[in-house]
């Protein structure tokens, strides 16, 4: 039977919408409203079916997670979880990467993946620095346990997508319990995997933004060492004594017994200058000293700390500076601003030295590149303006010395009640659980846990308006008979070679999908397809729908399957090739956990 126009307008779509976000031409979300104008406009389906999207439960469910998350965040308890990491981690890699993979995937349970590595990130990376481990060794476990953790609960964004798809073709949805199940065996034997054979195949590598790295430089080395130095900013204005001469005939070392890290020249850093770099008028020194050595240096003309105020010196003042790794996160709103744009440095008083993109340290003209999601930033300046720097939600700061603090841990206790109560009623199934997490959300706004500006801030709105754009896309799927047409074809391509042919066949195409994509734009285009396919082999919706969620979680492959892997990518210095030599053996752990948890629990055969 030939396609009808409505059928190859809905296909034009879906692969122009597919490559504005595999281009990254366009942002997922503004790709997602035209997706759902043009569904509207083209009339393939109704006004009222393109913008149902916004009214639906799975959209309520999503941003009051987000809230409730927050209220744990604000009070203290991720942070206490972090800190129980550390302790249980600590001193053996074997034990940190346990720990680290035990608590994402706790809390994926319950958050989004993306703010559950943003907030254990600075806690994982000062327990490895505490134990004098590579953050390579531990942060690409801790990006996947979170996926792991999501692949058990019914709360992950994807999980909650499949269940909506299942409800628009008539189906029953997935119950809080469904996923447990299959997900318990995917996260046991996934954590064993990555103990026994994906240790020894991480790299072995130092933090991207290398020279003067802030790992090498942090806190923990003066507590190791039992040292009183520190880092200060010094200037060198044109009458200092040492303009024009080389680092070795300063005598700055042998004289004073301190060391020169770093030197800001106008828009370029030098980092670990050599003995015959040359010191300039209007350059800025990086310097490593005890205090009472360090003040001599005035005696040569230079001055402590920057004067952009026309402040004078004071002794009383606090002029030591530190270091810090910041990361570009994938729900930051300045992506794609500069920093100069941004006014960075007058609004945080921070310096950017260096900046690692795609395996590359750029040290020249940073503040002039426009930021990208997972760029990692080399910053120093005061410690007080880095902990401000924290409490911003458009960067990650990865010292967790510097971390932001929780402003409510009083509420702690109280936090934590309504978040237990409203989880365990959602997964009674006694009250919808759209309607029980929304009613928890405003329990801990209306109890102080959080008021209701940070409760705006708290959500993710790029993935609402994602999936809320989306989601006509897979009615548009199914309501053309599209989804059906192409679920015949893999029924009839796959499902003659045996059931267990076929459900290996449907996770490949959707893991495989999902390493381009997104995974939540992957499950809405591909969600209906894959269930209507296994309907007509004979496999209950329900299966089809469990295999999907599990297949578009899969993103072990390369560091833009998801968003996770973004984020850890240039903090623990990977490379493209690092992922699939890790990610491939755990995917296919993934699969038969799988279908051992579907053949066992679920009655496949």
């Amino acid at each position: 039977m030939p396609m009808t126009g409505q059928e190859m307008l809905v296909i034009g779509i879906t692969l122009i919408a597919m490559s504005l976000i595999l281009t990254n031409a366009l942002r997922a979300d503004v790709v997602a409203l035209l997706v759902l104008i043009a569904l509207g406009a083209s009339q393939v389906i109704t006004v009222e079916q393109a913008f149902a999207g916004l009214s639906q439960p799975v959209i309520i469910t999503l941003f009051s997670l987000f809230i409730l998350a927050r209220s744990l965040e604000e009070t203290g308890i991720v942070q206490w979880i972090g800190d129980r990491m550390r302790l249980f981690g600590s001193k053996s890699e074997a034990r940190l990467m346990l720990a680290v993979m035990l608590a994402a995937v706790a809390l994926s349970f319950f958050m989004n993946l993306v703010a559950v590595v943003a907030l254990l990130m600075p806690a994982v990376m000062q327990a490895a620095r505490d134990s004098d481990i590579q953050p390579s060794r531990v942060l690409m476990p801790l990006s996947f346990g979170s996926l792991l953790g999501g692949m058990a609960t019914y709360f992950a964004t994807v999980n909650l997508l499949i269940s909506s798809i299942l409800v628009q073709q008539g189906y029953a949805p997935l119950t809080p319990l469904s996923l447990l199940p299959t997900g318990i065996p995917i996260i046991i034997a996934g954590i064993a995997y990555m103990l026994l054979i994906g240790q020894r195949l991480l790299p072995h590598r130092e933090s991207a933004v290398s020279g003067v790295s802030a790992r090498s430089l942090s806190r923990s080395l003066y507590e190791v060492y039992q040292l009183d130095e520190r880092l200060w900013e010094y200037f060198v204005p044109p009458t200092a004594q040492l303009v024009g001469k080389t680092l070795r005939e300063s005598c700055i070392g042998e004289d004073l017994g301190v060391t020169v890290l770093g030197i800001w020249r106008g828009q370029q850093a030098l980092l670990t200058p050599a003995p015959e770099e040359q010191i300039r008028a209007n350059d800025y020194l990086l310097i490593l000293g005890r205090q009472e050595r360090v003040a001599h240096l005035r005696q040569h003309g230079l001055q402590l700390g920057r004067d952009e105020n026309g402040r004078r010196y004071d002794p009383d003042h606090d002029y030591s500076v530190d270091l810090t790794e910041v990361i570009i996160p994938p729900r930051s709103t300045i992506i794609g601003k500069t920093l100069i744009e941004l006014h960075f440095r007058s609004r945080f008083g921070l310096t950017t030295v260096a900046l690692w993109r795609n395996g590359r340290s750029y040290r020249t003209d940073v503040g002039k590149m426009p930021l990208q999601v997972g760029d990692a930033l080399l910053m120093v300046g005061n410690a007080g303006h880095i902990r401000a720097l924290a409490q911003e939600p458009d960067f990650t700061v990865l010292q967790s010395g510097h971390a932001a603090r929780p402003r409510r841990p009083h509420k702690a206790r109280l936090a934590l009640t309504i978040f237990i109560i409203t989880i365990f009623t959602a997964l009674t199934g006694i009250i919808p659980p759209a309607e029980i997490l929304l009613a928890g959300a405003v329990a801990a706004i209306l109890t102080g846990c959080l008021n209701m500006d940070e409760a705006y801030r708290a959500v993710e709105w790029r993935v609402i308006f994602t999936i809320a754009g989306m989601l006509p896309l897979s009615t548009a799927l199914i309501e053309t008979g599209l989804a059906a047409r192409v679920g015949d074809l893999l029924t009839s391509t796959f499902a003659p070679l045996g059931t267990w042919v076929f459900l290996g066949a449907l996770y490949l195409v959707v893991m495989l999908l999902t390493q381009a994509l997104s995974s939540q734009v992957t499950v809405i285009v591909v969600g209906a397809i894959a269930v209507n396919a296994a309907v007509k082999a004979g496999i209950a919706p329900t299966i089809a729908a469990i295999l999907t969620a599990a297949a578009c979680s899969s993103g072990f492959l390369n560091q833009v399957a998801h968003p996770v892997n973004v984020l850890v990518t240039a903090p623990g210095g990977y490379r493209p090739a690092d992922y699939p030599r890790v990610g491939f053996g755990l995917m296919v752990v993934v699969f038969l956990a799988l279908m051992f948890g579907l053949a066992v629990f679920w009655g496949v055969r």
